[in-house]
């Protein structure tokens, strides 16, 4: 017998690839009518509760399956969980496969793109991304630098304002002074002022190599629009492209849907025009009622049969949607039986309210329901603090989601602004932060001392001299 060790390779058996998928079982009409749609401009109106992420995780399934290369299936989403969760079920269907499915919300898609491709369009690749606080800081640096921070302009709007009209300017693609003259009519008289900082603000981002969210956006777009050939670079990456949530795009979002699915058209766009809520912060529900006419020839398939709801429910609901001005036809309507009708509480102010919610979820856990099983919604985080104290005061344990993101804690952020500026020395806002927590330094100290800082090209020596 040889002394020669011996080698064995183990045997893996092949992991199975999942059966072709029985869309006739597993989806209803509707939803297998827009899963399995041939091509073309695809607009999938899904009311409450219709099984809307189903159907177009069902639709990605089905394209991998007939054929199409995952990696070239592009998913627009409004948060990365959605994203991360699609794409999971994706893999469910069709295996290993659906892993490779490009998904992401429209900012975390513009950033990859432009890493890659920004420095073809004027952008360098090194650029650091504000996020909204940095972006308001640089507002105000701005602000500073053309004397709007003095005394006697007091009572000229301030940073956050500033922010909030320049990124709805850019976002929804209107001029400054119509939105002045619809939200801002106080400060109409500023117009050219408002021209003035927002100019600046343009020239330090460019100056210091830094993006806002906005940007990210505008440089996609632009990547798209700066010539032909690198428009059909960005575009051609990708043979269809399905967007989440179309009634809370914005103008600039639109604008880059079109110009990404443009030479194929092979676009699907899944939203619910009863359901459009982010107006404020610049989205419009026009674009799921101008898809039909942005996209020549689309189909329209309205998903109306609803999972989550009861009869009297959806009977609310569709009375209150029948009264509005525009909309896409769609009746809902469930099997499920039975349900109780919802009620709607007049209260005579918010502390009244707050009684009635606590008073109302302690009446249904002495009938049975556990605290865990009953939700109180609100539309900001600031609403909660009443109620938030009505539960303390009557021990009634609690669990809070949202807030503050961690990234945006302010011990967080200064230790973020530390790295930045290692990493990009002309990062004028982390600057700005840093000065500002030395004792004694407050904003007109810290803008001198960065004027100095850019007068001697960013060297941190200059410091000395100050």
């Amino acid at each position: 017998m040889s002394d020669e060790p011996r080698i064995y390779a183990a045997r893996v058996p092949a992991r199975p690839a999942p059966a072709a998928r029985d869309f006739a079982a597993e989806l209803n009409d509707a939803q297998r009518r827009a899963a399995t749609h041939p091509g073309g401009p695809l607009l999938v109106v899904a009311g409450a509760g219709t099984g809307k992420t189903r159907t177009l995780v069902y639709r990605v399934a089905h394209l991998v399956e007939r054929g199409v290369r995952p990696e070239r299936i592009l998913l627009l989403t409004f948060t990365r969980r959605a994203a991360q969760e699609m794409v999971a079920r994706v893999e469910r269907l069709v295996g290993e496969r659906g892993r490779q499915v490009q998904g992401g919300t429209f900012h975390a898609t513009a950033h990859r793109l432009l890493r890659r491709f920004g420095p073809r369009a004027g952008l360098a690749g090194d650029f650091t991304i504000m996020d909204q606080g940095d972006a308001e800081d640089l507002m105000q640096l701005s602000r500073g630098a053309l004397g709007y921070a003095e005394k006697r302009h007091k009572r000229f709007p301030k940073k956050e304002t500033l922010q909030h009209v320049y990124s709805r300017h850019v976002n929804t693609e209107r001029p400054v002074g119509d939105i002045l003259r619809d939200q801002y009519r106080q400060f109409v008289e500023h117009e050219e002022d408002f021209r003035r900082i927002f100019a600046d603000y343009t020239r330090r981002k460019a100056d210091r190599n830094l993006v806002d969210y906005d940007d990210l956006l505008l440089f996609w777009a632009a990547l798209l629009e700066a010539s032909p050939a690198l428009g059909a670079e960005v575009a051609g990456l990708y043979d269809h492209v399905l967007v989440d949530e179309y009634q809370d795009t914005n103008a600039l979002q639109a604008r880059v849907l079109r110009g990404m699915a443009g030479a194929h058209r092979n676009v699907t766009a899944v939203g619910d025009d009863a359901q459009s809520i982010y107006s404020f912060r610049g989205a419009t529900v026009r674009n799921i009622f101008e898809f039909p006419e942005q996209f020549a020839g689309a189909a329209v398939v309205p998903l109306e049969e609803n999972y989550r709801s009861t009869a009297p429910i959806l009977e609310a609901t569709n009375a209150v949607i029948a009264g509005a001005a525009r909309r896409y036809e769609k009746t809902l309507w469930t099997r499920r039986s039975g349900g109780e009708a919802p009620w709607l509480v007049t209260a005579r102010d918010e502390r009244a309210q707050t009684g009635f919610v606590v008073d109302r979820l302690l009446e249904l856990h002495e009938e049975g329901t556990p605290l865990r099983e009953i939700a109180v919604l609100f539309r900001a985080g600031y609403m909660s603090a009443d109620l938030e104290i009505e539960l303390t005061h009557r021990g009634v344990p609690f669990e809070k989601w949202g807030g503050l993101k961690f990234l945006e804690a302010a011990h967080v952020k200064d230790v973020l602004a530390f790295l930045r500026v290692l990493e990009n020395p002309r990062d004028e806002v982390s600057w700005y932060r840093l000065l500002q927590l030395l004792p004694g330094v407050g904003d007109a100290t810290a803008r001198a001392a960065i004027a100095l800082l850019a007068e001697h090209a960013w060297d941190p020596d200059a410091f000395a001299r100050f």
